[in-house]
């Protein structure tokens, strides 16, 4: 594989909020590279992260239409998760896909290369599936499918890893008797004093952190994602995170697996690192074993994320494959 770094940055050529019909929701979109070029469209992770700047370095301004947004609730899309009078009644998984349509429409394109990470991948491969006619190519990575045996691993079963900073996010959790984790800090999240609500969001972000991290990463305050430490942003991330997580984002157990025969023909990459704590290499194996046509990358010594070494290359490698398609 041919090892080098992304492309320079490039700013949007064009940008707008597009309203989806559910109450105040609007969502952010962004356009860059080549507006004659091979459409791509990105599926952030989080749920909560957005669709930052550093996305577009991965593909080639000059061959590329790149299509960004930031999911309900997140990002520079209104209204903010960060504000606990935002309901998420209306942000599901179910929604999320049906966003994604309008927009594509909105822009005058016919399909589009799908590119996500982490639960950009699960609601990447959810998109797929219901629209595949509208899908040329995948690339995922970090590769999750949201299921409750994966949320559980976590949020709880991760903990032989990090016993002590797991000690420290379970008990500030103060679990009710048969309470998940995931729920005991959704309902944290929602209570009415802001006090808790921000301590709740500290300590999920704190967590979130140590299973990402990778050795070494210096902190900023005490996170090593500098993102964690904008209380707007800790608190957006927490509150949707685990709305995603507790309902298993909506999905049917296999439901993923089950529909990827909807997906013959369609040829996808997943790449995952094989030291990766937060999603481990299982769901990825399981998919490309099912869906024929694509193409699993296991890059051995990397953790979570695009950073790690031989991940961002993988799927750069990637996308200057399918750009010549």
């Amino acid at each position: 594989m041919l090892v080098r770094m992304t492309f320079p940055e490039t700013a949007p050529y064009g940008h707008g909020m597009l309203e989806t019909g559910d109450g105040d929701d609007r969502i952010y979109w962004e356009v860059c590279g080549n507006p004659d070029g091979k459409p791509a469209v990105v599926v952030h992770g989080g749920p909560g992260s957005g669709a930052g700047p550093s996305w577009r370095r991965y593909f080639d301004p000059a061959r590329y239409r790149v299509v960004l947004f930031d999911q309900r609730g997140c990002g520079r899309s209104k209204p903010s998760a960060s504000d606990v009078e935002t309901g998420l009644a209306a942000n599901t998984t179910h929604h999320l896909i049906a966003d994604m349509e309008p927009l594509r429409k909105h822009l005058g394109i016919a399909n589009w290369l799908v590119f996500g990470g982490s639960w950009g991948a699960t609601l990447g491969l959810a998109y797929a599936q219901a629209h595949p006619d509208r899908v040329t190519a995948l690339v995922l990575f970090s590769v999750t499918t949201t299921s409750r045996a994966e949320v559980d691993w976590i949020t709880e079963g991760v903990r032989v890893h990090f016993p002590e900073a797991w000690a420290a996010f379970r008990d500030a959790a103060c679990p009710r008797a048969g309470e998940r984790l995931v729920d005991a800090y959704a309902r944290l999240l929602a209570d009415p004093d802001p006090a808790i609500r921000e301590e709740a969001a500290r300590t999920w972000c704190r967590w979130e952190d140590t299973h990402v991290r990778a050795p070494g990463t210096p902190l900023v305050e005490d996170f090593g994602d500098p993102e964690y430490a904008d209380p707007i942003f800790r608190m957006t991330f927490a509150r949707l995170v685990t709305h995603y997580w507790r309902h298993a984002a909506w999905l049917k157990e296999g439901q993923l697996l089950d529909g990827l025969r909807k997906l013959v023909g369609i040829p996808g990459v997943l790449i995952t690192g094989g030291h990766d704590l937060s999603s481990p290499p299982d769901p990825a194996r399981a998919l490309a074993a099912g869906w024929p046509g694509c193409e699993l990358v296991v890059i051995d010594d990397a953790g979570h994320g695009l950073g790690h070494p031989g991940m961002g290359e993988a799927a750069q490698a990637a996308l200057d494959r399918f750009v010549c398609d």
